[in-house]
């Protein structure tokens, strides 16, 4: 995994373990799906579906793309579509992908970038491997989370952050046995680059084998923990969590993910997505790209985007 990984991991700032804390346990844990997206690409998704809305709110999707490795002519992404309501998360851990939009906004993420497109009150978008993944393949291996905009922000311009590489805030637990690449919201009084319209808490974090990871955590905000490789445990009660899985952590203010000793070969360390944010706790109406508050206001997005009131593909792109 060739995300951001600091050759003197010790001069890093340290995550200390907090003092006195309520450990947080694992109140649910889930299997992955996997399902068709884009033009015919598989992910493993473990939320929407699986998980009641409420205890991941304000999350509503998260889906595991690869890890792959795509022959020549494979590679396949997600051509122009809409979104209204939310914000989009894409995370490449691996390879590289381009995303254009018709605000304007787009470049190419690469080995440890995210783009943050906040669709807000509305946009069209696609996300495409780049020309040179197409013509000659190579590891493909990210994520994209879907964030919940409040009821009195689905409406806000549409806006695009890139987060280089080099951008998130890197960390390590006390005994750097951990290293943490916090890309958006607070962590032990730690900020991540990402600026959010929802108040969340995003990392990626490598534990080495045998290794452990104590870290305060808002009691305000929910937390999961979603494997991305290697094997573990998870909470005060160490329960056992692999590749593809997501752990659901019920209240307190503090969060533990240990590595086991022994890790395979292809997957040498374990690697979670730290994910937590503050419940919006209001009404949720859904259908397809469209993420609003009531069933109106989907009909209303539809609407708009067959009248194209979305935006319009720049012409680049094939229409003009």
């Amino acid at each position: 995994m060739p995300a951001v990984t600091p050759t003197e991991l010790l001069t890093l700032p340290a995550v200390a373990p907090p003092v006195v804390a309520a450990e947080r346990a694992v109140r649910q844990l889930v299997t992955s799906r996997e399902v068709i997206e884009g033009a015919g690409f598989k992910v493993r998704r473990p939320f929407p579906g699986s998980v009641d809305a409420h205890l991941a709110d304000p999350f509503l999707l998260l889906d595991h793309l690869g890890a792959v490795e795509y022959a020549p002519g494979e590679a396949q992404g997600a051509p122009w579509h809409p979104h209204r309501g939310f914000e989009t998360v894409t995370y490449l851990i691996d390879g590289a992908l381009q995303h254009t939009d018709s605000n304007g906004g787009g470049g190419v993420i690469s080995d440890g970038g995210t783009q943050w497109m906040t669709a807000g009150a509305g946009i069209l978008h696609d996300e495409l491997p780049t020309e040179e993944v197409v013509t000659k393949g190579g590891l493909f291996h990210g994520v994209q989370l879907w964030v919940n905009l409040p009821r009195a922000l689905k409406w806000t311009p549409p806006r695009y952050q890139d987060i280089g590489s080099d951008r998130p805030a890197l960390l390590r637990s006390a005994d750097g046995g951990a290293v943490i690449r916090l890309i958006a919201g607070e962590l032990a009084g730690h900020q991540g680059p990402g600026i959010t319209h929802t108040p969340i808490t995003y990392a990626h974090a490598t534990i080495a084998a045998g290794a452990r990871l104590t870290t305060g955590w808002r009691s305000d905000f929910n937390a999961l923990v979603y494997v991305l490789a290697g094997t573990g445990t998870v909470g005060p009660d160490a329960q056992p969590i692999h590749e593809g899985q997501l752990a659901i952590f019920g209240p307190g203010d503090a969060l533990t993910v240990a590595a086991d000793p022994r890790q395979s070969v292809a997957a040498p360390e374990l690697e979670v997505l730290l994910l937590g944010g503050k419940p919006l706790r209001e009404p949720i109406a859904r259908y397809g790209p469209f993420v609003m508050n009531t069933r109106k206001e989907i009909i209303e997005a539809m609407e708009d985007f067959n009248a194209g009131r979305m935006g319009t593909i720049p012409a680049l792109h094939g229409t003009g």
